[in-house]
């Protein structure tokens, strides 16, 4: 008798469990659709706060590398803290972003890029975002810029929403001057540079973008930003007069890219410059100009390198089949630039 008790139970738990679940929700069965969104608003939550870190100050100084759930994907950040840093004194804050095809790594390479030293020796922040990558070491990755590039922008990432949620949460974790926060890039990177420009020029007071021209699909920012654009004359990726030069990845993975002059032009209009720019440097190798004044000292101005390629001027490591320039340094241009603001 006990045992046909059991039984019937057993046969009878599945319906009253569905039975117990309509009554819980009846709505479920018909929409299907609020039930399954909250779930995952709490999972989402959950994540969130339980990631090592969130919440928590960063003081130490040296890397931290941590992870941020947004829009469905998990995204890595890694921070570079320099040795000067005092919680004390608000520091400034630069988002580096790295090339199509790169990582946070990568860009964090300071045999390639430099920013840890330059870090070091100017008492910045740096922070590192890994872009879109389907590996889960972030190898291989992209960023979202517009019309540019690969897996980022054909699945429509929304790598602005990333980097702001990443901007928010060092700012709540350190002590950062919010005034001088910056972003550069080089190549993909540079160009998700302009995109922040143009999406959030309430957070970045400036940019400085390497070897990457303004692809994004509008732009229309509500305040002025100022812009430092760095390019190798004879760039055979992004094209200095435009288009995807003959070193460029599969065409699919890119675009038709905008010139360096219609970049240039552009900012300067949009920052409400000077029609005509003042040469600023002047030196074997290299120049500058600058279209000033322009609205709230939001300065445009162009770095040219005669050799270099694709390249970040100032780096020690060869990217492609030429070094880079020498001529000069993207790192101390940048932040000289910045360091104005």
């Amino acid at each position: 008798m006990m045992n046909l008790r059991r039984l019937a139970r057993r046969a009878l738990a599945p319906t009253l469990a569905a039975a117990t679940l309509a009554a819980l929700a009846p709505s479920a069965a018909a929409e299907d659709g609020p039930i399954r969104q909250w779930l995952k608003e709490r999972k989402e939550q959950r994540q969130q706060r339980d990631a090592p870190g969130i919440g928590t100050s960063i003081t130490r100084p040296g890397d931290h590398e941590f992870t941020i759930e947004h829009g469905g994907l998990t995204r890595m950040v890694r921070v570079h803290v320099p040795a000067t840093y005092q919680p004390t004194t608000p520091a400034p804050l630069l988002v580096a972003l790295h090339g199509g095809g790169g990582s946070m790594d990568y860009q964090a390479d300071d045999a390639r890029y430099g920013l840890i030293s330059l870090s070091e020796r100017h008492g910045i922040v740096v922070v590192f975002p890994n872009g879109f990558s389907k590996r889960s070491s972030g190898k291989f990755a992209t960023w979202n810029a517009g019309l540019c590039c690969g897996g980022a922008r054909d699945n429509e990432v929304d790598d602005v929403g990333f980097i702001r949620k990443t901007v928010e949460r060092v700012t709540r974790q350190m002590n950062i001057d919010r005034q001088r926060i910056f972003a550069t890039g080089m190549s993909n990177g540079a160009m998700m540079s302009y995109r922040l420009a143009c999406e959030m020029p309430e957070v970045f007071k400036a940019i400085a973008a390497v070897a990457g021209t303004d692809n994004t699909r509008s732009c229309s920012p509500k305040q002025p930003v100022a812009v430092l654009h760095i390019h190798a004359r004879n760039d055979s990726h992004v094209l200095f007069d435009g288009g995807a030069g003959p070193d460029a990845s599969n065409p699919a993975t890119v675009t038709d890219f905008a010139s360096v002059p219609d970049t240039v032009a552009k900012w300067a209009r949009l920052n409400g410059c000077a029609a005509e720019p003042r040469r600023v440097l002047d030196k074997p190798g290299a120049y500058c100009e600058a279209y000033s004044p322009c609205k709230a000292r939001a300065e445009v101005r162009l770095c040219v390198t005669e050799t270099g390629g694709h390249s970040w001027p100032g780096g020690t490591k060869t990217r492609g089949s030429e070094p880079p320039s020498q001529a000069v340094s993207a790192n101390e241009l940048m932040w000289e630039f910045f360091d104005r603001r």
